[in-house]
């Protein structure tokens, strides 16, 4: 944490501009808070394909009116140039956190997926390179490992894609890594695994694990688990992404550009483990939860069966130190949840 306190106080003495993509987004609206909260510059942009404008409306609440008149709102859609390039227009740093997520969407509409993730990425990195940003820092994936087997998983070792959203992950990192090698821009991808809290959206056929359990086990719904439940992933708390996309963007460290950095804690939780975790939480308020049973189903496709980080490279280069585990980041996540989705 030595790292991200020194460079918060930083940041405010010598506040930046940045651009956070998908910021009505799930992480993009947490970044853009955090940004606001140390009295930053933010342009936002988003289309609404996935984000929601409540989110925003939430930051505003909480940042208060001075900090919200820092913040300049950019409705568009990365698949225009035009719109990207406006997007970077002095701007110092980029976050790009625009896609559309999820595996199983990606497998029944891989075009839309590809137009999102892959050309709209490339239009954002002509937009930053255009603009001279100083460093583009985006969302990579966990997903990248595809169907190598080994844990924990370490960035210079991949396997082949399990899915359509997969490859648009990887082929960012390509393209980010030609960027660098061709016209000497900055970047850094920071591959997520498994990203929980608050705002995370509960609702649609692609929602995120844990809001999705919450959001049924407070309305007494079915709780579906994709195969045995000893599937495991590492799951990490926004705070952590917070932490890792403010360091990746301003690392000092002579080897922090142009890399790929895990985005996690280094701990695997099963499935099975995740359902009892929220279930303890939340029977306290909710008694009808006292006995309450997960229902089993097939393994889903494109799914890997385990996940786990090692983060060693970027507590090396960028600092980065995750504040919660999954324990701490579920406690903490809690009361949002209950008094959002009940």
């Amino acid at each position: 944490m030595a790292a991200f306190d020194a460079l918060k106080k930083t940041l405010t003495a010598e506040p930046k501009t940045w651009l956070v993509t998908g910021v009505a987004g799930f992480i993009g609206s947490n970044l853009v808070e955090a940004l606001l909260q140390l009295d930053q510059h933010v342009v936002g942009l988003d289309n609404f394909a996935t984000g929601h404008e409540k989110n925003l409306a939430q930051v505003e609440a909480s940042v208060g009116a001075e900090r919200w008149a820092r913040f300049s709102f950019m409705r568009g859609d990365i698949c225009d140039l035009a719109t990207c390039h406006a997007a970077c227009k002095g701007v110092e740093y980029v976050l790009h956190q625009a896609a559309l997520g999820s595996v199983p969407r990606s497998l029944e509409d891989p075009l839309s997926t590809h137009a999102a993730n892959s050309t709209g990425f490339l239009n954002m990195l002509i937009a930053a390179r255009d603009a001279k940003v100083k460093r583009f820092v985006y969302a990579a994936s966990s997903s990248t490992y595809g169907d190598h087997p080994s844990l924990p998983k370490v960035e210079e070792v991949i396997g082949k894609p399990l899915s359509p959203y997969a490859v648009t992950k990887l082929v960012n990192e390509l393209y980010a890594d030609v960027f660098g090698r061709c016209y000497g821009m900055e970047s850094v991808g920071l591959r997520y695994f498994n990203i929980f809290g608050r705002r995370q959206d509960p609702d649609g056929a692609y929602a995120a694990v844990v809001p999705k359990w919450v959001a049924s086990m407070i309305h007494n719904e079915p709780v579906h688990i994709n195969g045995d439940g000893e599937t495991s992933r590492d799951f990490c708390y926004i705070d952590n992404v917070i932490q890792a996309n403010l360091l990746a963007a301003t690392s000092q460290h002579v080897d922090a550009a142009n890399q790929v950095y895990n985005v996690a804690v280094g701990d695997r939780t099963t499935l099975n483990q995740l359902f009892e975790s929220i279930r303890a939480l939340l029977a306290p308020r909710f008694p009808h939860l006292v006995d309450f049973k997960p229902h089993y189903q097939d393994f889903r496709a494109g799914d890997v069966r385990h996940s786990l980080a090692d983060i060693s490279k970027a507590r090396t280069r960028l600092g980065y130190e995750p504040t919660h585990r999954i324990g701490e980041g579920m406690a903490e996540a809690m009361d949002w949840y209950v008094r959002d989705l009940s």
